[in-house]
């Protein structure tokens, strides 16, 4: 039931690209739904102007819907981020409580809330990419520390979607313009957990 479904998810953004590269809205497919998490370290450090002060942790949980015959998508995403121990290590001394190793305060743990609307929609090798400008929080206020605007490049991948194969199976978000100042230029990876199209009922 499952490999079903994902061959059909692969038909239908097939088609969807196809439809936005060639015209033919009216043979778009119904809509599409992605979920997954994210779970990943941004680099020790940026390069030029970005300046990372990680590695970071970062995990969290995040959603797209592909519109259909638009060519475009929504995305969003609740992370959690905190230092990791090479993270305190390299940039988190200075906020040490009386040298207490144990101390949450220099693995500095935040929030980020992100929405992208109307992203567009384009084919690449083995799954399809979403871009666009993001909202993203830090701790739950707007604008976060670092400013904006932001943006995304959010790519999607997988197998072919034969037998036992994951058709759409791995996500790599990129951050862009001030975000990253924060998150890095490296893409943060994660998972697809389910897909599901319009009747779906898994």
């Amino acid at each position: 039931m499952k490999s079903k479904t994902l061959v059909s998810a692969v038909s239908a953004v097939a088609a969807l690209v196809l439809a936005v590269g060639s015209g033919a809205l009216a043979q778009a497919p119904k809509h599409m739904k992605f979920a997954g998490t994210l779970n990943d370290y941004t680099p020790a450090v940026g390069t030029g102007p970005v300046s990372v002060a990680g590695p970071w942790e970062v995990r969290g949980h995040w959603s797209m819907k592909l519109k259909g015959e638009s060519g475009k998508a929504d995305f969003s995403a609740e992370l959690t981020m905190e230092r990791s121990d090479q993270g305190v290590i390299l940039n988190g001394k200075g906020d040490f409580d009386n040298n207490n190793n144990n101390s949450p305060t220099p693995r500095n743990p935040h929030t980020h809330h992100i929405t992208l609307s109307d992203g567009m929609v384009t084919e690449i090798p083995n799954g399809f990419r979403v871009t666009g400008t993001a909202i993203i929080t830090g701790n739950g206020a707007y604008p976060p520390p670092f400013g904006e605007p932001s943006s995304l490049q959010i790519d999607i991948t997988g197998a072919t979607g034969m037998p036992n194969e994951v058709a759409f199976s791995n996500i790599a978000v990129t951050f862009q313009g001030k975000a990253a100042n924060h998150f890095g230029t490296h893409p943060i990876n994660g998972v697809v957990r389910n897909d599901k199209g319009d009747g779906d009922k898994h």
